[in-house]
């Protein structure tokens, strides 16, 4: 036998939610095939089997929250049939135990009763057949089926026998209504519960969502964060888009965006204020001299930052494929660890989705976010004469505890005059 056990699932990463089993309970499973898949705090991870064999017991099931090294299921030899029927009558064992153990107390606690029926004249007669006796005789139930019919919410008085007891409790229904009983009990001794109304919907948050949640309120506590704001014309990066953009596309084979764009100025204005590409380790600053630039990517299952490693080292064109690539990954929910891991400072752009202004929060332990925001012509002020532009609103979130405002103020103005500045990018990298 082959216990499928939880993976290491990567640095900090200590627990994960089953989502969903791939294979049933006496499927055949090949070598290296997905049998389930978790949820942890950052990614979807897959568990393929190490060897070929059957499905024989699946231990943990969906929603369940799991260890690392935690035995999931067991594959074992055999042909499928068998192994279907095997866990069919397994469960099937599992629903008839509560009545084999209370057949077990009920002889124990009661004496043996010959089957007989009473006549309105309160004769007892023998000639009734069994159905109608069962029917009629009048029900003396041990205090164990009490306790277990309470439990389930069986009502004795609409049951003729004990044989009949036992069937409604062994036999899998509708939710009974003492559980019912219990649910409305404990939704009035909640007040939140209590006042919610008949049309709203409860949804538990998935992990990742927890975890988003958790973080960001965690970035708030344990930061002196503050932002500053400065806007882009974006009439020279429009233009260089519109002039080279089927050019670029035809010879990279992905488009010409503005991501590229932005990551190079950032990458330029980080140079000059490296403290903005730091983290904070106890009384400690680490500066990097390495350029690994998260990319904000909202998901349906919330917001992921994938990493462009040296960006500094690549061109427009692998940007923007690397860009697709993990956008293409983290909607897919196929980002690894290593794709999440180890940014130096982040990007995000909520002008896709029509922002025209925000505070981003810092992706921890980094010390700087840069936010992009939605293009808008305005009037300004260009030679001492009035013109309608394309402009955008970008902010700069950063850690005051070791950036000043002049200094973040700084390199946001850098960022400003190198994304105004396209040709400069593409000319001197």
């Amino acid at each position: 036998m082959i216990e499928i056990i939880v993976p290491d699932l990567g640095e900090s990463i200590v627990e994960a939610t089953i989502i969903d089993w791939v294979k049933k309970e006496g499927e055949a499973v090949s070598v290296g095939e997905t049998v389930l898949e978790l949820e942890t705090d950052k990614v979807n991870v897959e568990v393929t089997a190490n060897e070929a064999g059957v499905l024989q017991s699946i231990l943990k099931h969906s929603g369940d929250t799991v260890q690392i090294g935690e035995v999931l299921g067991i594959i074992g030899e055999g042909k499928p049939e068998i192994a279907m029927q095997s866990a069919q009558a397994a469960q099937q064992e599992k629903i008839q135990a509560p009545a084999k153990e209370l057949t077990s107390k009920t002889e124990q606690e009661q004496p043996h009763t010959t089957l007989t029926t009473r006549s309105q004249t309160g004769n007892i007669g023998t000639n009734a057949t069994p159905d109608t006796a069962l029917q009629q005789i009048p029900i003396r139930a041990t205090p164990a089926i009490r306790r277990l019919a309470r439990a389930q919410g069986i009502n004795l008085s609409q049951i003729g026998v004990m044989n009949h007891t036992q069937d409604h409790i062994a036999t899998p229904s509708a939710p009974a209504p003492a559980a019912k009983q219990a649910t409305s009990a404990a939704v009035a001794n909640d007040p939140v519960r209590a006042a919610q109304r008949p049309d709203e919907e409860r949804i538990k948050m998935s992990r990742r969502r927890q975890t988003i949640a958790r973080r960001l309120v965690e970035a708030q506590h344990n930061a002196a964060m503050l932002t500053t704001f400065n806007e882009v014309d974006m009439t020279a990066i429009m233009d260089v888009r519109k002039r080279r953009k089927d050019r670029f596309k035809e010879k990279h084979g992905v488009g010409l965006g503005f991501m590229s764009f932005f990551t190079r100025a950032v990458v330029g204005a980080l140079r000059e204020f490296p403290r903005l590409n730091a983290e904070i380790q106890g009384d400690d600053m680490i500066i990097k001299h390495h350029y690994d630039i998260g990319i904000a990517v909202s998901t349906d299952a919330g917001l992921v930052v994938p990493v462009v490693r040296n960006a500094d080292r690549l061109s427009f064109a692998q940007i923007e494929s690397e860009i697709a690539l993990l956008a293409q990954k983290a909607r897919s929910n196929s980002l690894s660890i290593e794709d999440l891991q180890g940014g130096t400072f982040t990007i995000t752009n909520g002008g896709i989705f029509g922002s025209l202004f925000s505070t981003p929060i810092l992706n921890a332990p980094q010390v700087g976010i840069l936010g992009m925001h939605s293009i808008k012509k305005r009037p300004i002020e260009v030679h001492d004469q009035v013109e309608i532009r394309p402009m955008m609103y970008i902010a700069l979130s950063y850690d005051h505890r070791i950036i000043d405002g002049s200094e973040a103020v700084q390199f946001l103005a850098r960022v400003k005059e190198l994304a105004e500045d396209p040709e400069f990018l593409l000319i001197e990298g």
